[in-house]
C-alpha cells in the first residue's frame, strides 16, 4: 500500500466542482484553514514547510521578511541588510521583486538539510519516502527537474510587479499557460513513475502550475477554468494507476481568485477518513503519518499496470511521456 500525496499549489475549494472535477474532489474533499504571512496573505514559501512538518512558520523558521519578500538566499539576505539601512520601506518589496525576476535566485530552494540542522522533523523521516519538488525541501540543491528549469526561464512570461493585480504580469498569457501546463504534467508524471517503481510507502509531489496561471489570469477567467479542467485530467491519470489498497491525497496551501491568494486551502482524498483528520495545513503531516502507521506497506510490487495489478505496460507509457517532455 502506498500513499501518494500531490500538492497542487493554489487549488481553490471554491473553484472545484465535484461534478466537473471528480479527480480533484475524489471520495471526499473540504476547505481547510491556512496561515497568513506578514504580507497579509498565505505564502507558498512558508506553507509547504508547515505542511511537511506540522509546525507553523514561527516554529519552523522559514518565514517572509517584514516587507513580504523571502530573504532566505544569501543574495537576498545581503539585499535585505542594505535595504534596512539605506532604502525606504516602500521600495524594499520592489527590490526583492527585481532580484527574484532578474537573477537565478529562487525563494523556494531551502535544502532538506536545514530541517535536521535546526532540530526539525518532517513527514519523510524514517520512511521509504520520495519528495518531488516540494518547496523549501530540496534534497539535491545542485540538480533540478524540468518544472524548476521552466520556472526559472519564464522571463517576461511571468514578471514580478508589485503594482499589478496579483503581483505579476505576463507578456503572453497563452504561451505562459502552455508552459505551466507542461510543468504540471511533468510533476504528475514523476509522481506516477515513483509510484510505479514500487519502492516507496509515501510519494509526495508538488506542482506550482495552477498557482502561476492564477496570478496572471485575473482578466482571463477562461484560462484559469481550463487549467482546472486539465489538472483534473492529469490527476485522473495518476488516480488510474493506483491499486485498491493505495490512497491519493490532494493538498493545497491556499486558494487563488482574481489574481491573488485567498484564505482557504483544501484537501481531497480517496479515503474519507484522511479528509476528516485535516482541518488545517498544520494537520496534514499527522494525517499522512496516521494512515501510514495504521497500514502494512510491505511487499509493494516492482511494476504496476494502470489497474495496479502488476506488469509494466503502463510504466512504459509514463516513460514515453517523460521522454516526450524532455525529462528523460
Amino acid at each position: 500500500m502506498t500513499v501518494v500525496a500531490l500538492g497542487i499549489d493554489a487549488l481553490d475549494p471554491e473553484l472545484v466542482d465535484s461534478e466537473a472535477h471528480g479527480n480533484l474532489t475524489l471520495a471526499a474533499h473540504r476547505s481547510i484553514e491556512t496561515i497568513e504571512s506578514v504580507a497579509g496573505e498565505p505564502s507558498t514559501h512558508e506553507l509547504w514547510p508547515t505542511i511537511i512538518t506540522g509546525l507553523p512558520p514561527s516554529e519552523h523558521g522559514l518565514e517572509l521578511g517584514d516587507d513580504g519578500v523571502s530573504w532566505g538566499n544569501p543574495l537576498l539576505n545581503a539585499g535585505s541588510r542594505v535595504a534596512d539601512f539605506v532604502i525606504p520601506d516602500g521600495l524594499q518589496t520592489r527590490i526583492g521583486a527585481w532580484l527574484l525576476t532578474n537573477t537565478d535566485t529562487d525563494a523556494f530552494r531551502t535544502p532538506a538539510t536545514y530541517y535536521a540542522e535546526n532540530g526539525l522533523t518532517t513527514v519523510f523521516d524514517g520512511r521509504e519516502a520520495i519528495p518531488i519538488g516540494v518547496p523549501n525541501y530540496v534534497v539535491d540543491p545542485d540538480s533540478e527537474d524540468r518544472e524548476h528549469a521552466l520556472r526559472r526561464s519564464l522571463g517576461d512570461l511571468f514578471e514580478r510587479d508589485p503594482e499589478a493585480t496579483g503581483g505579476h504580469t505576463s507578456s503572453d498569457p497563452e504561451t505562459f499557460y502552455e508552459q505551466c501546463m507542461e510543468m504540471a504534467m511533468i510533476r504528475v508524471a514523476r509522481a506516477r513513475r515513483a509510484y510505479r517503481g514500487g519502492r516507496y510507502e509515501l510519494v509526495f509531489a508538488y506542482t506550482s502550475g495552477l498557482d502561476l496561471i492564477g496570478h496572471v489570469t485575473y482578466d482571463r477567467p477562461a484560462l484559469q477554468r481550463a487549467a482546472y479542467n486539465e489538472i483534473d485530467d492529469f490527476v485522473g491519470e495518476l488516480r488510474a494507476d493506483l491499486g485498491a489498497d493505495d490512497e491519493l491525497l490532494l493538498i493545497s496551501d491556499h486558494g487563488l481568485q482574481d489574481g491573488v491568494h485567498t484564505h482557504e486551502a483544501m484537501v481531497a482524498a480517496t479515503d474519507e477518513s484522511l479528509v476528516e483528520q485535516i482541518a488545517s495545513v498544520v494537520d496534514v503531516r499527522a494525517a499522512i503519518e496516521s494512515e501510514l502507521d495504521g497500514t502494512d506497506h510491505s511487499g509493494a510490487p516492482t511494476h504496476r499496470t494502470a489497474s495496479g495489478e502488476g506488469g509494466d505496460v503502463g510504466g512504459d507509457r509514463v516513460k514515453e511521456q517523460l521522454e516526450d517532455l524532455g525529462y528523460m
